[in-house]
């Protein structure tokens, strides 16, 4: 059984606050999101993404920005790996939060898709063009409040509704050892293929990949599914490069048996 898998139970009468209600109309007023049984807290996701980080995941070898993000869409928590909130690139902040979004938003009980599995749908000619520009970011959530609370446990972002799609590697949906979808997760801050294969990395760590279904008929997962040919259709994303160790490639294929998804895994 993994670590990060055991979490505080909280009162069901916590989750009547206002953090989980329908809307936030004032977006300067911070809302109130209660501790849940669903997700770890911001210090133990951190140190799992430290601790990711510092793996072979090919790409550039960069800090990353997480963002966690209930099945209303509600942001849960906002976390970085490197020491302080600008030793990762500082757009990748509301990035991560859009594939959270994204990740919660077109996944179901019964069948995932990563922001990663939209790329080829995506594109001019693809079934879902312009699929990306549907659900705006809230430029109000994501630039409010002090940029020294970016990372942290009073970061802006948290209890508000950040909207936003991405359409590249990093957005997963978050079920549940029973099976659950809780909501999303995201990463960003180094190629969109590492920044998949974190996600996924980190999503096992905090035990929330017990994934129904997806599209990638090898491992039946939401894993993502590279292509080097000159079109890309279906689910399909397109592959990337490295500078750091490790080949993506490699790494990204093998995460459903190096990191299996399921409840006992």
């Amino acid at each position: 059984m993994r670590s990060y898998n055991t979490f505080p139970l909280i009162a069901a009468c916590a989750l009547v606050a206002a953090g989980c209600s329908d809307g936030v109309t004032d977006p300067s007023a911070r809302a109130s999101v209660p501790p849940s049984s669903f997700f770890p807290d911001h210090d133990v996701i951190r140190a799992a993404l430290q601790d990711i980080v510092g793996e072979e995941n090919g790409g550039l070898g960069f800090d990353m920005w997480a963002t966690i993000v209930d099945r209303n869409g509600l942001v849960v928590h906002v976390v970085f790996s490197g020491v302080k909130n600008d030793d990762q690139w500082p757009g990748s902040r509301a990035i991560s939060a859009q594939k959270d979004n994204t990740g919660n938003e077109f996944s179901l009980e019964g069948f995932a898709l990563s922001s990663a599995n939209l790329y080829a749908a995506a594109q001019p000619g693809g079934g879902l063009f312009g699929v990306q520009e549907s659900n705006p970011v809230d430029p109000a959530v994501a630039y409010g409040g002090k940029a020294s609370d970016f990372g942290t446990t009073k970061d802006f972002m948290i209890g508000k509704r950040i909207g936003g799609v991405n359409v590249f590697g990093g957005g997963l949906a978050l079920y549940t050892p029973s099976g659950k979808i809780v909501g999303g997760i995201g990463v960003s801050g180094d190629t969109a293929c590492t920044d998949h294969i974190i996600a996924w990395k980190l999503r096992h760590a905090l035990n929330l990949d017990n994934v129904p279904a997806g599209p990638d008929q090898d491992s039946n997962t939401d894993n993502i599914i590279y292509t080097e040919g000159p079109t890309i259709d279906g689910f399909e994303h397109p592959i990337c490069f490295d500078v750091a160790e490790g080949n993506h490639v490699d790494i990204g294929n093998d995460l459903p048996n190096s990191h299996p998804v399921g409840p006992d895994e």
